[in-house]
């Protein structure tokens, strides 16, 4: 990856970390349904025989809103710095020293799957997200490091924000009370890069 690159940014600061207190998912549990209680409760006023079945109780994840998909980058290894102290442009070269995986973080309650939620995802913006992506040793990367300035970079992956909500839909219909739900999915994987 060079600096010529249509996407290449660099930014002004340091990837910021999630505001929320996050926890993180392994991607092997990503794909399997939580347990999903049975409704217990007495029958709603107006119920009747021909009501709607809602059978079975399940959780539901709905995506309200995302932010950049390239705001948020969970870093793998360290930061890399080089800095320019002429009075010229320098070529600054980085090259990822670890290999990393980065998977799903989310905060709130999630009442069905992770893999339920990366589908509603995809379905409502058509971006692909994934469980779990790696960042691996020895990718490099070329960028022009201003005079009298140092320059930045961390290899990892970029997560999608997302924040949606999350009820269970009983047999009767009715609903829990929704949650928020804040969710970190990888996206891409990639450089972050930051002058200062």
């Amino acid at each position: 990856m060079t600096a010529e690159d249509d996407d290449l940014v660099i930014n002004t600061a340091p990837p910021a970390e999630p505001e929320e207190d996050v926890t993180e998912i392994p991607a092997d549990t990503v794909g399997e349904p939580v347990e999903e209680p049975t409704y217990t409760g007495k029958p709603q006023p107006g119920d009747s025989p021909n009501a709607v079945d809602c059978t079975p109780a399940h959780g539901v994840y709905k995506p309200l809103s995302k932010d950049d998909p390239k705001a948020h980058h969970k870093g793998v290894g360290p930061v890399n710095s080089n800095c320019n102290g002429t009075s010229r442009t320098a070529k600054s070269t980085f090259t990822s020293e670890v290999t990393g995986k980065v998977g799903i973080a989310i905060s709130g309650e999630l009442e069905t799957s992770a893999g339920a939620m990366l589908a509603s995802i995809k379905t409502k913006w058509g971006v692909t997200v994934s469980p779990e992506l790696t960042a691996k040793l020895g990718n490099t990367i070329s960028v022009d490091t201003p005079k009298h300035t140092t320059t930045n970079a961390r290899y990892g992956v970029y997560r999608l924000k997302v924040v949606g909500e999350s009820y269970m839909l009983h047999q009767n219909c009715t609903t829990s009370p929704k949650h928020e739900v804040v969710s970190y999915s990888p996206i891409k994987v990639g450089w972050y890069l930051w002058e200062s």
